[in-house]
């Protein structure tokens, strides 16, 4: 391989925002956050919305989330119909 031509592949934290969820593993993703695990070493975290931990598939749990009023817009735009 070329070198200086790759990114940095470390590890980082992916943290769940909505479930408090975290993971260490692999990844290339820069971040200028970081946290301290219980492993007592200190990774680059980088922050999502949905894993495994929060998501409905994974979590059997129907959960509706309206995001930018949705529903609302549908409903008025379908109701005269």
């Amino acid at each position: 391989m070329k070198k200086d031509i790759h990114p940095e592949y470390r590890e980082v934290v992916f943290q769940d925002s909505s479930s408090d969820f975290k993971f260490v593993t692999r990844s290339t993703m820069n971040s200028s956050e970081t946290i301290t695990m219980e492993d007592g070493k200190t990774y680059p975290v980088i922050k999502v919305e949905v894993s495994s931990a929060s998501h409905p598939f994974y979590t059997g749990k129907n959960v509706f989330i309206d995001t930018a009023g949705r529903v609302e817009k549908f409903r008025t735009r379908y109701q005269k119909k």
